[in-house]
């Protein structure tokens, strides 16, 4: 649809080419009866480049392209009612493209509203160049320390922040179908929290937009259809503060450094089953961290029950991350293949799979 989209702006632009033809005389053209002077004609001119410009914008994802594309609606309509009787139709082309023109508008203010959250984020973060040694492990269970050994934590720094890109698919219900969905995160860890911004293809025209935030104890989260129309806006809720820090730590095996964060503490189950307890700001979260039977120490599944919903009646469910495939970055060995499914009735429902790419450490 969005190809569909360009190529409409582009023809409708290049339509604007007769105008200034016409009023300098360079081609006869039968379709425009009415005269068009030569300033009314450099208009004519400058609305076809602006609509090229705005296709090249868009085609290159640029978010400022509804920018040039409203300033071309704007003089579109005007000269198209200065040739009313001839180029009255073009009225639908600028509506169509006035539509499209402000949800673009609304996701670059969207997009801007929560870069700046990310930005505040980042600037609480306290940041350390602590050098993990075998000997801060001692007092882990046996099978967390074997974990971290496994993935490469002694001998490197805390890791401050990191940030990365997943690229996957999402759906709502067990039999609904898979929409494609890209996200970015930031997560940090000297002062623990996360920024999570997503858009899914949910609908045939416009994405589905959201944004989750856990930051000073608290989460926050937002769904936008179109970046305009709100259908979530979360935040002063003791169910979502719980269920962001149960994220939280259902994430570490991304940033497994932070398993020896002060907030942290851990319990041995069984010999391939930890407990990790987290406290916080008054809160408390506790996820189960999941190692394979041979001892080598890889993490294969992580589970917390957390709440799916935040309304009254909305109780913990198990959420299972299930880990398929990792790879070495940076010295680490990290989770890039991911399943993530809720516990309905006994059975599990796999809501979202991705794979992790862009991933960097700070």
């Amino acid at each position: 649809m969005k190809f569909i989209f360009l190529f409409l702006v582009v023809i409708h632009g290049l339509i604007h080419i007769m105008g200034f033809l016409k009023a300098f005389e360079l081609a006869k053209l039968d379709q425009l009866t009415q005269s068009i002077s030569k300033p009314v004609g450099v208009v004519w001119l400058l609305t076809l480049l602006l609509f090229l410009l705005a296709a090249i914008f868009f085609l290159f994802q640029m978010e400022n392209w509804w920018i040039p594309a409203a300033v071309a609606v704007v003089l579109s309509q005007l000269v198209i009612i200065l040739s009313w009787q001839d180029a009255k139709f073009g009225t639908i082309m600028n509506v169509i493209i006035l539509l499209v023109v402000i949800v673009g508008m609304a996701t670059w203010k969207f997009t801007s509203e929560t870069a700046k959250e990310l930005e505040n984020l980042l600037a609480e973060n306290e940041t350390s160049t602590a050098l993990i040694t075998e000997e801060m492990l001692h007092d882990l269970p046996s099978n967390v320390r074997t974990w971290l050994n496994h993935v490469g934590v002694v001998g490197r720094e805390d890791i401050d922040t990191i940030s990365f890109r997943q690229i996957g698919e999402m759906k709502l219900e067990p039999d609904g179908k898979w929409s494609a969905s890209e996200a970015e995160q930031y997560v940090t860890t000297g002062t623990p929290g996360f920024w999570w911004r997503v858009s899914v293809d949910m609908l045939p025209v416009v994405d589905v937009v959201g944004r989750d935030l856990f930051r000073g104890g608290t989460g926050d989260m937002k769904i936008k259809v179109a970046s305009l129309f709100p259908v979530v806006n979360v935040s002063n809720n003791e169910k979502v503060d719980q269920s962001t820090m149960q994220r939280f730590l259902l994430e570490l095996p991304l940033f497994p450094t932070a398993a020896l964060q002060p907030y942290i503490s851990w319990k041995e189950v069984d010999p391939f089953t930890a407990e990790a307890q987290m406290r916080y700001e008054g809160m408390e979260a506790i996820a189960s961290f999941h190692f394979d039977k041979n001892g080598s120490g890889e993490l294969v599944r992580v589970s917390a029950f957390r709440y799916k919903d935040h309304d009254e009646k909305a109780e913990p469910i198990e959420c299972i991350g299930q880990i398929h495939e990792y790879e070495e970055i940076n010295g680490l060995r990290i989770p890039v293949k991911v399943d993530i499914s809720w516990v309905l009735e006994g059975e599990p429902f796999t809501w979202y799979r991705f794979e992790v790419v862009d991933f960097r450490l700070q």
